[in-house]
């Protein structure tokens, strides 16, 4: 950069896009480094420095395009922008203060004691699919719907319910449908 920021801040305070763009890659690394210091190395996880600052200068460039801000010299302008910065980072961390009040560090140690991973195999929804079929084509057609609804995970007594028979009979009539799945399953094996 060839021009002192002596000289482009003055172009910056009239809303010249050019310096405000040069004064923005000079004060980027510095509005940068005040967020690190403020910041510990777990929070910096959840925060993209990058976006603060760009927030910042944001409000800054809108500042200035409304007369709002005019800075006499660079130490001023700098001054201004580590307190506009400090106060929109403490704004995100207050954002995300009950998120990150929760969220608990695992350690290496600690990652056997995890509770293993319970979503369903795709051998395992190829087998319920089929299973679901078989009990589909054992079962008479006056059943279907009380069938549906214990596949939709309705209880016994919710079946019996809708269905306006006793708990009993909803019972039987799901446990003959599995009976006849069972021996069609067992002719097949043979």
């Amino acid at each position: 950069m060839n021009e002192s920021l002596e000289a482009l801040l003055i172009r910056f305070n009239a809303g010249d896009e050019r310096a405000v763009e040069q004064m923005f890659i000079s004060f980027e690394p510095y509005m940068r480094m005040a967020i690190h210091r403020r910041i510990s190395g777990s929070l910096r996880a959840k925060f993209d420095s990058a976006d603060v600052v760009q927030s910042v200068w944001a409000d800054l460039v809108d500042g200035l395009h409304r007369s709002k801000w005019s800075f006499e010299n660079v130490d001023q302008l700098r001054a201004f922008l580590v307190k506009m910065t400090r106060n929109r980072l403490i704004d995100r961390l207050r954002q995300h203060h009950q998120t990150l009040r929760r969220e608990i560090t695992l350690s290496p140690e600690n990652v056997d004691a995890l509770p293993a991973d319970r979503c369903p195999r795709v051998s395992e929804n190829f087998y319920a699919d089929e299973l679901w079929q078989q009990m589909v084509e054992a079962c008479p057609s006056a059943h279907y719907e009380l069938l549906e609804l214990k596949h939709q995970g309705a209880s016994i007594a919710e079946i019996a319910e809708r269905a306006n028979l006793h708990k009993s009979s909803v019972r039987r009539i799901l446990y003959d449908i599995a009976k006849r799945v069972t021996r069609s399953r067992q002719g097949a094996v043979v």
